[in-house]
């Protein structure tokens, strides 16, 4: 091996290393353009910041258990899972808007389902390892609360499923906006 062919290996190897991450950042880019053109996710401003005590004090035990301690209520129990009439969802814990009744759809899972939150900020995703599967969690982008989690067997247009606790909702009738 000449000693030209040894300078020009690293000269190499460098210039493969770079063309390998500028190519995954653009990547990572495209699927970040992706998700925000869709409104699927979103950046957790959590601009509600409350002690655990004042929680507690505000919220029913369920909600607590529900919003703050990432719990799930049973299946067909929640007082939303068959709510038909017309209006908004809203967080239980500090009353933003996340999810209208025109984007909600009888799923058949025992929990209400939607396939589009309010607006692109309203629900911030993030993963979820527990109970030894990875799942997308959906919280309130406003304080953080936990609603459910998102899958990706919804109707379309968008083919999604926010799956969604009624404890961590407060519904808001049509003739009441």
């Amino acid at each position: 091996m000449t000693m030209k062919q040894i300078s020009a290996k690293p000269v190499f190897l460098l210039t493969a290393v770079a063309a390998f991450l500028t190519a995954l950042s653009a990547c990572a880019e495209k699927k970040a353009e992706n998700s925000e053109s869709s409104g699927k996710r979103a950046i957790m401003t959590k601009q509600v910041a409350k002690t655990d005590a004042e929680w507690k004090k505000e919220l029913t035990p369920e909600q607590y258990r529900i919003l703050r301690q990432k719990g799930t209520e049973r299946a067909f129990t929640g007082k939303y899972d068959r709510n038909k009439e017309a209006g908004t969802y809203l967080c239980a814990g500090c009353g933003a808007e996340l999810f209208t009744a025109d984007a909600k759809f009888d799923s058949g899972s025992g929990w209400p389902s939607f396939w589009k939150p309010a607006d692109g900020g309203s629900v911030a995703e993030e993963s979820d390892p527990s109970l030894g599967m990875v799942r997308t969690e959906i919280l309130c982008s406003k304080c953080g609360g936990h609603l459910g989690h998102v899958f990706d067997d919804g109707p379309r247009p968008t083919g999604l499923r926010y799956c969604v606790n009624s404890a961590s909702l407060e519904f808001r009738k049509a003739e009441e906006e």
